[in-house]
């Protein structure tokens, strides 16, 4: 029977560049590390931790934070 391939990469690029530019490790101690143990690492600095907003987390976002003021009164006009 033939082995099944995951549809999913292990992330090589992103993992190494943590690895290196973020947890600072020499080759050797990248490489030794096991995926697990480097997945771990990476959640314990918060890579990968965080969800984007839902629908109604950003709906509030962009009432609390709008990108211009509710008076458009200005918008389209020549200054002085």
């Amino acid at each position: 029977m033939a082995e099944k391939v995951s549809p999913h990469r292990f992330p090589w690029e992103t993992a190494i560049a943590f690895g290196f530019a973020v947890m600072r490790l020499s080759p050797a101690e990248f490489w030794a590390m096991t995926p697990m143990e480097l997945g771990a690492a990476m959640r314990a600095f918060g890579h990968g931790v965080h969800a984007p907003p839902d629908r109604g987390e950003l709906q509030s976002l962009m009432q609390a934070y709008p990108d211009c003021s509710p008076d458009l009164t200005g918008i389209g006009k020549m200054r002085s």
